[in-house]
């Protein structure tokens, strides 16, 4: 599973209850749907959120004789991946829920980092310097362990809600 998003869609019963919605019970039934549906979701946007901001990341370390300094930028790495992991809910056309990280709110050298960081291994220039590189090492699959723990619980969420829509429809 690649970092950048994480859907619940296509059922069969999610697309079903959706054009039952449409048809008969009308917009407040449907943002009852969205409303539960967003809260099955938003435990997982928030775990997301906080793995990430906890992360260690850590680094080989200098070598003897080397210099050191500080960074040349003050943004924070893992608060900036983490605000910019966003959750979004549709009931219409391709009915679910999607967590993702929106690449839009990060900065150009870091449109690609959650999945970089993904694998575990970070290699970058040191301090913007393309003749001196660094690796650094963070646990590997932070996105696809966190969304496999909450992914069961999802499931079951949905699946309660859409049963609840379909009771009430029929």
């Amino acid at each position: 599973m690649a970092v950048g998003s994480v859907q619940i869609i296509g059922t069969g019963q999610l697309i079903q209850v959706s054009r039952q919605l449409r048809a008969a019970a009308g917009t407040p039934v449907q943002r009852a749907l969205a409303r539960r549906i967003r809260r099955a979701a938003e435990p997982l946007h928030r775990d997301l959120q906080s793995t990430i901001q906890g992360l260690p990341i850590r680094s080989g370390g200098r070598g003897a004789g080397k210099r050191g300094g500080t960074s040349p930028t003050t943004r924070p790495l893992r608060a900036t991946i983490a605000g910019a992991i966003r959750i979004s809910v549709r009931t219409s056309s391709a009915p679910g829920a999607r967590v993702w990280v929106d690449k839009g709110r990060l900065p150009p050298d870091l449109k690609n980092m959650a999945q970089t960081i993904n694998t575990g291994r970070i290699r970058h220039p040191v301090f913007g310097n393309r003749r001196r590189w660094s690796t650094q090492t963070a646990p590997p699959l932070w996105w696809d362990r966190t969304v496999q723990r909450h992914t069961p619980r999802m499931s079951a969420e949905v699946a309660r809600a859409l049963n609840d829509v379909a009771r009430y429809l029929s």
